[in-house]
């Protein structure tokens, strides 16, 4: 190889390395506005409401236990009879479960950045079914109960927009902030008239929440037989959590979705039990499902994972042009590879910024199209034709569909891109098979 091709190559290898300098910054800027755009929805979130996880309807029963304990006085050897008293609560699960809600979204902006609401007009409905004795069997006489109270968790009660009324068996009562026990956290509660504590009786609840929230709308499904039935108009639902919809359909409008659970599914009664102690529960809280409200365009990802094949972009480019300038008997000065290289960089800029004010596809296609009337039109001279520079805008046009294709394929972009630099390899054989390596850079006198 001649000195005039090393020199060549190496300052084309110097100049894709100098410009990941730019393209690192932008990088360092995409993660910078990203992080802003995080700060304001949360924020939103603040001065609204965050996402909201409902567990419950549970009934609750607190209880005083009087336990009789044999003693033996150390000095008489005499026996008596020792008083306990513990306190405690009882905890019972729907024996139905029935959640139907229509959701409606709608967006709340502040500057460019936008957060997305969601308002559920919930019907909540379902049956305890208490057990003989309450299941305590002949223990029964041991316990004293205290007013019995329906407890639910929300996550965020700020959410709730109107007042809450429980039906229980026909009979209105009103709910009050709070859940009542730390295990299920915030929420609200209603206190219920005595039980008969012998059980084996029916009681029928319902009742409609009005809820507020962003981004997530989480259920635990109490029920021994739990249905949840959700419609919304937001037509790209993420459906999340321990189990997904037995039934769901997605269209532009909106999506349906179904759950249904049972308790040999998510075992919710053993898993009640071994709370234990009137604490937060967190493998309670976590047998969840629901769906997600994020938007699934997120312009700082889309132009993050872009910037990641900027390295390939650039070896591409550069390697395009270096073939027309070996193929063509050009001489191309490592001054007009780095203008080209700063235009592609100033692409991830552009898309960066167009994105932010229009949609992804959009910004996309302004910068490509910017990018490359740029380049062809520098190119047209560079190449002392503009047939050639018509030709090199061709090929760097295809290069961005191609890295669009990669952005919207992510579960084939290792592939799609494993093929496009095997194609690009190809080329660049099969264009210079015949090329003589030897006589590149040398000049016609040289080769006299």
């Amino acid at each position: 190889m001649n000195r005039t091709l090393a020199f060549k190559l190496g300052a084309i290898a110097f100049l894709v390395l100098l410009l990941l300098i730019p393209l690192t910054m932008i990088g360092g800027l995409i993660d910078e506005r990203q992080r802003y755009q995080g700060e304001v929805l949360r924020d939103i979130a603040r001065s609204s409401s965050y996402s909201q996880k409902i567990v419950g309807p549970i009934l609750i029963m607190p209880y005083t236990r009087t336990v009789q304990h044999l003693k033996i006085n150390d000095q008489t050897g005499e026996r008596y009879q020792e008083q306990r008293e513990t306190s405690g609560r009882l905890y019972f699960l729907p024996e139905r479960f029935i959640f139907d809600a229509e959701l409606g979204t709608e967006r709340r902006a502040r500057g460019i950045y936008e957060a997305l609401l969601y308002h559920s007009d919930s019907k909540v409905s379902g049956v305890f079914r208490l057990p003989q004795k309450l299941g305590l069997g002949e223990k029964l006489d041991q316990y004293r109960f205290d007013a019995p109270f329906l407890s639910v968790g929300i996550s965020d009660i700020r959410g709730i927009r109107k007042d809450l009324k429980l039906r229980l068996n026909n009979e209105s009562l009103e709910f009050a902030p709070g859940s009542g026990t730390s295990m299920l956290g915030a929420g609200v509660h209603a206190q219920l008239p005595m039980i008969n504590p012998e059980g084996g009786q029916d009681l029928e609840f319902a009742f409609d929440l009005n809820l507020q929230g962003t981004e997530h709308l989480q259920l635990v499904p109490v029920g021994r037989d739990s249905r949840v039935m959700l419609a919304a108009d937001w037509p790209h639902p993420s459906f999340i959590g321990e189990y997904l919809p037995s039934r769901r359909e997605i269209t532009d409008r909106g999506f349906t979705a179904e759950w249904q659970t049972s308790f040999f599914a998510t075992n919710l009664e053993e898993v009640l039990q071994q709370c234990g102690k009137d604490s937060e529960c967190a493998n309670l809280l976590g047998r969840s499902f629901g769906v997600s409200f994020l938007d699934p365009v997120d312009q700082y990802l889309k132009t993050d994972r872009a910037i990641k094949y900027a390295l390939l972009f650039l070896t591409l480019t550069f390697a395009t042009f270096f073939l027309f300038e070996v193929l063509k008997r050009l001489s191309v000065h490592p001054v007009q590879y780095a203008l080209v290289g700063l235009a592609l960089a100033l692409f991830y800029l552009l898309l960066l910024s167009l994105s932010e004010h229009i949609a992804f596809a959009k910004a996309y296609v302004v910068s490509a199209a910017a990018c490359v009337g740029l380049i062809g039109f520098y190119t047209s001279s560079v190449l002392r034709s503009w047939r050639r520079g018509l030709g090199f805008a061709a090929l760097l046009a295809a290069l961005y569909g191609l890295l669009y294709g990669l952005l919207s394929a992510e579960d084939y972009a290792l592939l799609m891109g494993s093929l496009l630099v095997f194609a690009v390899l190809s080329c660049t054989m099969v264009l210079t098979r015949k090329l003589d390596w030897y006589s590149v850079g040398r000049s016609p006198h040289e080769d006299n």
